[in-house]
């Protein structure tokens, strides 16, 4: 038995580090890109193998190895964040990894398993097709959404190129499905070659002939989506990235030093009188990796005047956008991005002369966005789970949760949403700002992926970020500790970039955007329900043919 099964664990751990590598594939360049091929044909490989498995425990140990390659090989560098950075043992490092995988895993292992066990009594047709597509994407939407939901990975992440104007319609999990059912056709069409030759070419060339018809219609979908949206003035921004090594940015010595030193720099440089002054500053997540309380006076006093003073001769001055924890231990904090206009700056001074700078800031009503969508282990303790934190050295770890629509920021003509690190995965928590009466014209996430050293990590979260643009028709711009920190338009397209790992600035004329994609009106309305009715459509439709066979 074992000598007839390895081959196919090989060619199923094979397909899904290739599906895993397709998300974002070493390129040589400043960036790994998304292969669109590679993904299809990966998963075109698992559908071919577990269509040919000849028991149910066969089908589940392929989809099984298949869903672990493509997992692990995702997000593989959560090692280092656990080991290089946490302190935990490698491998016990690598174990975690292998086990969240492993339980992700099961969502996609269910899925190809009922395939299978659908395929054994209604055979190989178009509604097999369409049944693996609903089931993928019920499997990805599950993933993303139990437990918090982890939807790293997501195979609609690599479809952003030519198929990138189905974006505005579908979102990612909609492109997903797409991409479900081309692999799914092209697996079919190989096992019906096998079984029935001649019939054979008719599959293959409905194969070849769906996703070039997908990218024939991506562009006059686009032209159609954006035609709903319309350009909102400019915004200036500069874009700090402080490049300060996770294993120092917490340590008073060196890496607390340096931010406290090198941001208020560049802010002051940037709003000074008679330079060329942006609209806005951007410091990065936890910039400032201090509570309010834990910062000096003088600190707090420099920071406001810098602020004020940027407002000379009538005119509006510059604003800072910095990634900052508020609260306190006592009362609990938050993961927060925290606004200052000139003018706020101006009567916090003023309130700072009866009591202190510090004390004015903590009061003062700025533009303020607590991060809603934490991460597990990271900023929030699951329950019985206490223990395998306590491994690791996690500062700060145990974050109140912000509410999931929050007051955008009204500054120099624009509409601003703020957003936090890996909260742009879940686009349908972000275009739930869209539902509002006046939804954001310019989103802005600050992050700091440090964490996970300088990997393929960056390349991802750079993709995601570009999807979320795609979806919504609105410019991302993304200020970070050490990359990617990009100005992405309302296409998707990168308009500036600076080097990852390395410490500057990035200056940037960022195009507001108004009106609201197909998109942003069914998604914020309704969330992701649509989806879900699509995905119940076919599968009662497909157990209907399944009662109506003897």
């Amino acid at each position: 038995m074992l000598r007839t099964q390895w081959p196919w664990w090989l060619w199923c751990a094979a397909a899904g580090g290739l599906q895993a590598l397709a998300l974002a594939w070493p390129s040589g360049g400043d960036w790994a890109e998304p292969q669109p091929v590679a993904q299809g044909l990966a998963m075109a490989a698992l559908v071919w193998a577990v269509g040919r498995a000849p028991l149910w425990l066969d089908a589940a140990a392929r989809a099984a190895l298949f869903s672990v390659a493509w997992l692990a090989g995702t997000f593989w560098w959560l090692v280092v964040s656990m080991h290089v950075y946490g302190g935990l043992p490698a491998p016990l490092a690598v174990a975690a990894v292998l086990g969240l995988a492993a339980c992700l895993a099961l969502y996609t292992t269910g899925a190809a398993l009922l395939w299978w066990a659908w395929v054994q009594r209604m055979g190989l047709g178009l509604r097999a097709v369409l049944l693996w597509a609903a089931l993928w994407s019920a499997a990805e939407l599950l993933r993303g959404s139990w437990f918090t939901g982890f939807p790293w990975g997501a195979v609609g992440y690599a479809h952003g190129g030519l198929w990138a104007g189905w974006a505005p319609w579908l979102g990612v999990y909609g492109v997903g499905g797409l991409a479900a059912a081309v692999a799914a056709l092209w697996g079919v069409a190989l096992l019906r070659c096998g079984h029935q030759r001649r019939a054979c070419w008719g599959w293959l060339t409905a194969a070849l002939a769906l996703p070039v018809a997908i990218g024939a219609l991506s562009g006059p979908l686009h032209r159609v989506a954006l035609s709903h949206t319309a350009a909102h003035g400019e915004l200036q921004v500069r874009l700090l990235q402080g490049n300060i090594a996770q294993d120092q940015k917490f340590d008073p010595g060196t890496g607390v030093d340096t931010a406290m030193r090198w941001y208020p720099e560049q802010l002051a440089a940037a709003l000074a009188p008679g330079a060329a002054q942006p609209d806005l500053v951007v410091m990065p997540e936890t910039a400032l990796p201090l509570l309010p309380h834990q910062v000096d006076d003088a600190w707090w006093q420099s920071l406001l005047q810098t602020v004020a003073e940027s407002r000379v001769d009538g005119g509006a001055g510059g604003a800072l956008l910095m990634g900052v924890p508020l609260g306190s231990f006592e009362a609990g904090y938050t993961n927060s991005a925290w606004g200052l206009e000139p003018q706020q700056a101006e009567r916090a001074l003023d309130q700072a002369a009866a009591s202190s700078a510090r004390e004015a800031v903590l009061a003062a009503p700025f533009y303020r966005y607590d991060k809603h969508h934490l991460v597990p282990f990271g900023e929030f303790i699951p329950p019985l789970f206490r223990w395998f934190t306590d491994l690791m050295h996690i500062p700060l770890g145990d974050f109140q949760r912000g509410a999931l629509v929050q007051p955008v920021w009204h500054w120099a003509g624009q509409r601003v949403a703020a957003h936090i690190c890996y909260e742009d995965l879940f686009g349908e928590e972000l275009v739930a700002q869209f539902a509002q009466a006046h939804p954001p014209t310019v989103l802005i996430n600050l992050s700091n992926i440090a964490w996970f050293g300088n990997t393929v990590a960056i390349d991802q979260h750079l993709h995601i970020a570009r999807w979320r643009a795609l979806e919504l028709g609105r410019p991302v711009v993304r200020s970070t500790n050490t990359g990617a920190t990009v100005v992405i338009d309302h296409r998707g397209r990168v308009q500036a970039a600076l080097a990852r790992h390395t410490r500057g600035v990035l200056d940037a004329a960022v195009q507001g955007r108004q009106g609201l994609t197909p998109y942003a009106q069914w998604a914020g309305r309704w969330g992701l329900w649509p989806l879900w009715a699509v995905i119940a459509l076919v599968c009662l439709l497909c157990a209907a043919a399944l009662r109506r066979r003897p």
